[in-house]
């Protein structure tokens, strides 16, 4: 199993960020069954201001930068929701060339510290 933390910005604007979540409490069946067949066993979103940080576990296969795009390729559903999403999202000034989510370094695990 993998892990990764990834980061993104949504817009300024509390009615885009209520917007946001309010997708997100209601997502789109297909766009969750095709995470599933790309290898994405868990995912979390988490929010402050408007800052996000995703927290997601993978199979050790996944590649993001492999599979994030099979997975839109794949599932028609799955690139109309990016799309709808990128509406209400903005690069962080940190991202990567090319990159949108921000895969970010992971500095402390605890599991590697207890017996």
């Amino acid at each position: 199993m993998k892990v990764y933390g990834l980061t993104l910005n949504l817009q300024d604007d509390p009615r885009v960020i209520e917007q946001y979540k309010h997708h997100h409490r209601h997502p789109w069946p297909e766009t969750i069954g095709g995470l599933e067949a790309v290898g994405i066993l868990d995912m979390k979103i988490f929010l402050l201001g408007r800052r996000m940080f995703m927290y997601m576990t993978t199979q050790d296969e996944f590649k993001p930068a492999v599979d994030f795009p099979r997975y839109i390729a794949a599932n028609p559903r799955a690139a109309e929701w990016d799309v709808l999403m990128r509406t209400f999202q903005e690069k962080v000034p940190e991202a990567g060339e090319g990159e949108w989510w921000a895969l970010m370094e992971k500095v402390f695990d605890l599991q590697d510290h207890l017996s």
